[in-house]
């Protein structure tokens, strides 16, 4: 096929690029290079059936023109303004890219005769929990921007598939890290701890740590997401993509510093306001509807990603 993935120089979208050059798969890669890198897409630029272009998902029109000189089969809907730190520093960004934005992608596969789009939600979704684990189905308590604007993202997606009859599925990531995954203060949680850790400093936690999460290793979340594109069954559905499995951001933080091999302890901050207590998922629609049960255990994961950023940590800003 003849495949899209917005966002494509990120974290998740160049993984996904990788994956589905793999398989043999023509793919069109579309960023803005706002947070995604050439660095993460350079091995593949070479490959003819690998293209890239420069294009802002807010611009409809170029959007529209790509889609309909390519001839897409399907999207991977990657493109969005990530980060805790970035999202709440600019919420007016957060809902034009991330609610006009997938807008004007699922208008640009409507038009061009795609076949799917598969939309990239969020954990955020669920805001501060009613209830843990999260299902599918369980209520969704959202106050910040990035949010509401992932959750208003996938109800888009919904109207397209029931109303317009292109298919669509969206899937809810939990804490994905791995290989290339930003550490920057506007990046994620695992990427900074081992960037601390790996340069002798110890690990910022916000609160008591006890607060937990479900990490889940970027192969963890590309293979269903991929199986997702292909499954007819998961046409208009929703997909929580995680370990399922919980854990405390004090245990993370010792389990960095022991795969580090360094001797230092957490440093303990004030719990910050916009932090949720508990976050982890019930995977059985994924594992059900999907047929995909989680590969890496979160020793493995974080072994795998230590290595990456001890190779690469010196020519990271």
């Amino acid at each position: 096929m003849r495949i899209v993935i917005t966002g494509g120089a990120g974290f998740i979208g160049s993984h996904l690029c990788e994956c589905l050059m793999k398989q043999r798969h023509e793919v069109v890669c579309l960023d803005n290079f706002t947070t995604g890198s050439n660095k993460n897409i350079a091995h593949l630029l070479k490959d003819q059936h690998f293209k890239l272009f420069q294009c802002d998902v807010r611009d409809k029109n170029k959007l529209e023109e790509i889609f309909r000189q390519e001839g897409v089969d399907l999207v991977y809907h990657c493109a969005a303004v990530v980060g805790v730190k970035r999202t709440l520093g600019n919420p007016k960004e957060v809902l034009e890219v991330n609610i006009n934005g997938t807008i004007n992608v699922l208008e640009a596969a409507l038009k061009s005769g795609c076949q799917k789009v598969v939309t990239i939600s969020s954990s955020e979704v669920y805001g501060n929990p009613v209830e843990v684990p999260q299902r599918e189905d369980s209520p969704k308590n959202v106050d910040l921007p990035y949010a509401i604007s992932k959750l208003v993202g996938e109800k888009y997606a919904q109207i397209y598939y029931q109303k317009c009859g292109l298919k669509t599925t969206s899937l809810r990531l939990f804490n994905v890290y791995g290989p290339r995954q930003d550490n920057t203060p506007y990046g994620f949680v695992v990427g900074i701890f081992i960037k601390r850790v790996l340069q002798d400093k110890p690990p910022v936690i916000y609160g008591d740590g006890f607060q937990t999460r479900d990490f889940t290793y970027i192969d963890d979340c590309i293979i269903p997401t991929v199986i997702a594109g292909e499954s007819d069954a998961a046409n208009g559905e929703v997909f929580n993509i995680a370990a399922g499995k919980p854990i405390t951001i004090l245990d993370l933080s010792e389990s960095i510093i022991t795969l580090s091999g360094r001797d230092l302890r957490p440093l303990f901050e004030p719990e910050r306001g916009f932090d949720i207590r508990h976050r982890f998922a019930d995977i059985s629609k994924m594992r059900t509807i999907l047929g995909y049960k989680p590969k890496y255990d979160l020793k493995e994961g974080l072994k795998l990603t230590i290595e990456w950023y001890k190779q690469n940590l010196p020519r990271t800003k």
